[in-house]
């Protein structure tokens, strides 16, 4: 009974100091026509700090989305267009030299603000990736001798095209295992292609306001961070990451060819953060199994590698985690 009363005050707490996330959603909804499940994720990511790849083909809005957010938290923002000829200290910084201070000194880089958008991500060779990883993994750079703290929030939201092989570098799994979300972007509904249509024919684009603050989001973190996950559930992410490491075991040994490698413990954590999140965004105090299967495909489709079997049947890791999903036992 004690139990059920905290978890009371608990939902009357969250749902107090989660009213921000409505603000932030309808600040995005003003910019971003549709999209919804992109606007959600985006907010996981944020109040998990964790990172978010989002794929898609040009024209979907992705670098839009992730600027209307910055500009939504007030919070420092730098956009960097990856190219082949790019390098680490584009990314990150470098030593210059200065005649007058007869010495060098550190000019740090884009990768110093709130927000970074890492755009098309995909079109940078190896070195430079590797440079967005000590950022995104210890939220420090080090540029010479000095190792440099990051702002901090500090979220990485990079994005890549599907389609196009040719000029690009795929990312390493050690990379895309960093990131806690990969989403996939698909095509606006035919109403909602109208209604872009119609807003940009206008040529009005609306101005978004601040809503939030950096700190309000570090506070909401910490929040976040107390939303309320059972032990059952807790067993229930956990089997869903082994499934993806040992299918055989739960019944599915139709997948076992399939599957070169399952989920990290980074997976599972992941999993347990973005559950937490999206029942804050959902104003709820405590996580239920719908918010595990509703981003367990965000968390898990780019940490499962393909065998060449799943590849030459054109099996992709949505189905494997789709099957996963609808096997394993709700709590």
């Amino acid at each position: 009974m004690a139990e059920s009363i905290d978890i009371r005050e608990l939902n009357v707490r969250i749902e107090q100091q989660s009213s921000f996330v409505t603000n932030l959603v309808t600040g995005m909804n003003r910019v971003i026509v549709g999209q919804k499940h992109l606007v959600d994720m985006l907010l996981i990511s944020l109040l998990s700090d964790g990172h978010i790849l989002l794929e898609g083909v040009p024209g979907l809005a992705k670098t839009l989305a992730i600027k209307t957010l910055a500009q939504l938290v007030d919070a420092d923002f730098s956009r960097i267009q990856f190219t082949p000829d790019l390098l680490p200290a584009d990314v990150v910084g470098t030593m210059v030299y200065s005649q007058k201070e007869d010495g060098f000194l550190v000019k740090k880089g884009p990768v110093f603000a709130n927000f970074v958008l890492a755009d098309e991500i995909n079109r940078a060779p190896a070195k430079v990736q590797s440079a967005l990883l000590e950022a995104m993994q210890e939220h420090q750079v080090t540029i010479g001798d000095n190792t440099f703290a990051l702002p901090t929030p500090f979220l990485v939201m990079a994005t890549q095209n599907p389609i196009e092989q040719e000029g690009t570098y795929q990312l390493p799994e050690a990379q895309v295992d960093r990131f806690m979300l990969k989403v996939l972007i698909d095509y606006p509904t035919i109403e909602e292609e109208k209604l872009i249509i119609r807003e940009n024919l206008q040529g009005e684009m609306p101005v978004v306001t601040p809503v939030t603050s950096g700190a309000e989001i570090i506070k909401a973190r910490e929040v976040v961070g107390q939303v309320y996950i059972d032990e059952k559930i807790e067993r229930y992410i956990a089997d869903i990451v082994f499934a993806s490491r040992y299918p055989d075991r739960y019944g599915l040994p139709e997948l076992k060819d399939l599957i070169t490698y399952g989920g990290s413990p980074r997976a599972s954590i992941s999993l347990a953060k973005a559950s937490r999140a999206y029942a804050f965004i959902k104003h709820r105090g405590y996580v239920v199994p719908e918010d595990v299967r509703a981003i367990a495909h965000d968390v898990l489709r780019h940490r499962i590698g393909l065998s060449y079997e799943a590849e030459a049947t054109n099996v992709t890791s949505e189905e494997i985690v789709s099957k996963i999903v609808n096997k394993i036992e709700v709590p």
